[in-house]
């Protein structure tokens, strides 16, 4: 590490190129736990994202109507409104609303942090793309098999949980990979409530250093290599559950 520092000190001295998050330790640590942060709310949001879009998948097709009007009410309204608007819909919006609580210092503090906003807003975005991404792959299973499954004696939540959803998630991977990738992405608007990841600390960086074109090239480098991962993890997950007739087995 200390010779990659000194190549990059004897870089900004020579070409004045200046990579501050190489050589500097204090940039360093302030890349790093940017990056950290990025995909802990990345990985975060993936998760519940998957849970939102499964129930909320299941809820759709609910005999109850008050629950798939809920269900469709949720989806058009974070479908239909922008992301960064809803994330300061939350932070300025919400939390104003919420009780405050005594942190360890005696200071009175919001009950919910930024961070914690940026997941709740990231999750209800993207679980609202897919739950109608899980519709469309249960959609594509065949009456024929969960009528096989109910004969079998599961219940209708039995026959979704382990017959249905299973199949379903292997006609809609494309789609979800899609949708993934564009969490991933979106991330980035936490910025706009102060949320520490990739863009605000190189933002904090480039204020100091005044070298705007080298952290927005390392910005978009690493971007790109995070959906590279991100991508290629999903591709290696759509091959080991593909089966004929579903999905990718599909044209196998």
């Amino acid at each position: 590490m200390e010779a990659l520092a000194e190549w990059a000190r004897s870089l900004y001295e020579t070409t004045g190129i200046n990579l501050s998050y190489i050589y500097d330790p204090w940039d360093r640590a302030r890349f790093l736990s940017g990056l950290w942060m990025t995909i802990y709310l990345s990985v975060v949001g993936v998760v519940f994202s998957l849970i939102i879009g499964a129930v909320g998948a299941w809820a759709q097709s609910s005999p109850l109507a008050p629950l798939r009007w809920a269900v469709n009410a949720f989806v058009t309204f974070f479908r239909n409104t922008p992301p960064l608007v809803q994330i300061l819909f939350f932070y300025f919006g919400l939390s104003p609303l919420l009780p405050r609580v005594e942190d360890p210092d005696g200071m009175m503090q919001p009950l919910l942090s930024s961070v914690q906003w940026a997941i709740i807003a990231l999750s209800l975005f993207a679980g609202a793309f897919n739950i109608e991404i899980f519709r469309s792959g249960i959609e594509a299973v065949p009456n024929s098999t969960k009528e096989a499954g109910e004969a079998l004696g599961y219940t209708r939540l039995g026959v979704y949980r382990h017959i249905v959803l299973p199949l379903a998630l292997r006609v809609c991977l494309p789609a979800l990979n899609n949708n993934l990738v564009n969490l991933l992405k979106v991330t980035s608007l936490a910025y706009a409530i102060a949320v520490p990841e990739l863009l605000y600390v190189c933002k904090q960086i480039w204020t100091d250093r005044q070298n705007v074109p080298e952290m927005m090239i390392t910005l978009l480098v690493v971007y790109v290599l995070l959906v590279g991962v991100l991508v290629w993890m999903m591709h290696r997950w759509e091959r080991a559950l593909a089966i004929p007739g579903y999905g990718q087995g599909g044209v196998r």
